[in-house]
């Protein structure tokens, strides 16, 4: 087993599973709960959506060669609901996961060993995946929470249900469970 293309397949793994959960919480929600804030000092469902693509957009764009937080990158923007409907926010959404996708499918087991910079701090392949993972899986949190306080008692869970997980582990595990063997 190459260990440099495990990790790669991991981490494509992980960010589409953090992905698969957004989506999922995101269509629970309408098109006005979607840039509905729980307060001022919060993000609504379409900011943090931008956020989460801006960043993408950014640190993955030449990934490689140039530095993660790029010149024409407008943070601060990401902040602000700019989008004229549903569609274009996901449009964006889209956009930023792709170029992440695109990004991590083309990189070679050598390419974990070199050195890429974020704001100018040097950051090894891995490290800046695991970075980037943390932070969608931080973003995907809120919006899997706003989506659950939206959606309210129509809310379907995106995961094992409160009291489920006895049946969960006897239909996909069996009374004994499973060996690592």
């Amino acid at each position: 087993m190459d260990i440099a293309l495990e990790f790669l397949s991991a981490a494509i793994n992980a960010h589409q599973a953090n992905k698969r959960l957004a989506d999922r919480a995101i269509a629970q929600v309408s098109d006005e709960k979607l840039r509905i804030a729980l307060d001022e000092h919060t993000n609504s469902i379409a900011v943090i959506a931008k956020h989460v693509a801006g960043n993408l957009l950014s640190r993955w764009t030449d990934f490689l060669t140039t530095d993660g937080e790029k010149p024409d990158r407008n943070r601060d923007d990401e902040f602000v609901d700019t989008f004229a409907s549903r569609a274009e926010m996901l449009a964006y959404w889209e956009q930023g996961w792709a170029r992440l996708f695109e990004t991590l499918a083309g990189l070679q087991a050598e390419d974990l060993a070199k050195t890429v910079f974020i704001r100018g701090e040097p950051h090894s392949v891995p490290l800046a995946i695991e970075r980037s993972l943390g932070h969608t899986c931080y973003h995907v949190g809120q919006i899997v929470q706003l989506a659950r306080v939206h959606a309210g008692d129509q809310w379907e869970t995106l995961t094992i249900p409160r009291g489920g997980s006895d049946e969960y582990n006897r239909a996909n595990w069996g009374a004994r469970g499973k060996s690592h063997s």
